[in-house]
């Protein structure tokens, strides 16, 4: 056995890592939000997350990794992610679970579209193929009509556009900005916005005895997911690793078949096919003859 293959088994194991940690915390925050609302669960994930961290940089002394040279950087990124992630929390709680995590997959597919506005990159003809790939698999998955366009939907979408503002703007802190850095700023900021957004009404829901340990899924999975995710690229090119981070899809539908009684769409496995293709086609061939596109 090679190097490489010594690496892709790695990557291996933290992507099955990865994928119990996505599908943990989305069955957690379905069952802390029948106690919560999605504020409070952000909240509560934050404040979960910001005390891991925080012993964490505490027990390797990094602290002094920790900048405050660019907080209206993190500030937006941040506000990204805390908007995404609440919609996200919002649409397991009233959608299908395969649903969300097909739609979830389209994240890529805007980050494709955004990143000439906010990164200055340049479109390829193989991206703008792949994005419209990627709609085709939207309508697919969701097949809008008054019957089947809920909020349930319109959020796991909506939810995929924030994730993708979220990865350009982590992109963008990165060039100058450590992980422990951004890692501190994301769980104290979105803290602070948790407290905000759940208190605006003057009332904050203790978590009863049986949603506290759902929290504590919350907190840990969403911190381990990002981490085996990260470890993995680093292993293995993202065409090995993708590939294995779409088996979250059958993972989920199978959980929430198992645990929900919910049905597995034909619609949704087919409709994440297609996002799932262009995906994968941009990482391979996306990087073919460049355009710019006119300004009018």
């Amino acid at each position: 056995m090679d190097q490489q293959d010594i690496h892709t088994g790695r990557a291996a194991l933290w992507m099955t890592g990865a994928i119990g940690s996505f599908s943990a915390m989305a069955i957690a925050g379905r069952e802390a939000g029948l106690t919560l609302d999605t504020f409070e669960i952000m909240m509560y994930r934050s404040l979960i997350g910001f005390l891991i961290v925080a012993a964490v940089l505490t027990a390797t002394g990094k602290w002094h990794e920790v900048q405050r040279a660019r907080l209206g950087a993190h500030f937006l990124r941040n506000a990204a992610h805390f908007t995404g992630q609440n919609l996200w929390f919002f649409a397991v709680t009233v959608s299908p679970l395969a649903l969300v995590f097909a739609l979830e997959f389209t994240s890529p597919i805007w980050v494709l579209l955004l990143s000439p506005l906010l990164l200055g990159e340049q479109l390829t003809r193989i991206k703008v193929l792949a994005a419209l790939a990627g709609f085709i698999g939207i309508l697919i998955v969701a097949r809008p009509s008054p019957d089947t366009l809920n909020a349930g939907v319109i959020s796991a979408a909506s939810a995929a556009v924030f994730f993708a503002l979220t990865g350009i703007l982590t992109k963008r802190l990165t060039r100058r900005e450590s992980t422990a850095s951004i890692l501190l700023w994301l769980t104290l900021m979105q803290l602070a916005m948790g407290v905000a957004a759940a208190g605006w009404d003057g009332r904050v829901a203790l978590p009863a005895a049986d949603t506290l340990p759902w929290l504590v899924v919350i907190g840990l999975a969403g911190l381990t997911a990002h981490f085996c995710l990260t470890t993995a690229l680093s292993l293995a090119p993202a065409t090995v690793v993708v590939p294995i981070d779409f088996a979250r899809l059958p993972v989920i539908a199978l959980a929430g078949m198992l645990i929900y009684g919910e049905t597995l769409d034909i619609w949704v496995i087919a409709g994440a096919a297609v996002i799932f293709a262009a995906n994968y086609a941009n990482l391979v061939l996306g990087q073919g003859r460049k355009f710019r596109i006119r300004k009018t």
